[in-house]
């Protein structure tokens, strides 16, 4: 299994434009799909943002289009979220997850479809 390391969190002004990274351990990244998901407090963990193995697909939860934009540098092992126009309501731990999978283009949502997850990192937006 792939190791994951989030980093890019901490207290953040509302409309402030974070970006997070997850970085991954391997050689062999490229045949993972990755996603972001997040919880807040008292809440369960929720989808927010996925990529295929090449990058070429993405999907992201309905109420963050538009805000949010996952991408990811195989060659420096990394995916990216890109978070702008942060709400108080954004605030949560945000965990990425990779799958390892054949499917070069296909992206997945589900918890139960990640087998490897990072330990997270804390986003608070202040408003």
């Amino acid at each position: 299994q792939v190791q994951l390391v989030e980093s890019g969190g901490g207290l953040v002004q509302a409309g402030g434009s974070p970006r997070l990274s997850c970085a991954a351990s391997g050689r062999t990244f490229s045949s993972y799909a990755v996603g972001w998901f997040r919880q807040a407090p008292g809440k369960e963990r929720e989808f927010v943002a996925a990529i295929s193995r090449s990058g070429t697909n993405t999907n992201y939860a309905d109420s963050l289009k538009g805000r949010f934009t996952i991408s990811r540098d195989n060659a420096k092992n990394t995916v990216y979220l890109q978070m702008n126009s942060l709400k108080p309501e954004d605030t949560a731990v945000y965990y990425c997850a990779a799958r390892r999978t054949m499917a070069i283009t296909s992206t997945f949502e589900r918890n139960s479809d990640f087998g490897s997850w990072g330990q997270g990192t804390q986003v608070t937006v202040s408003s």
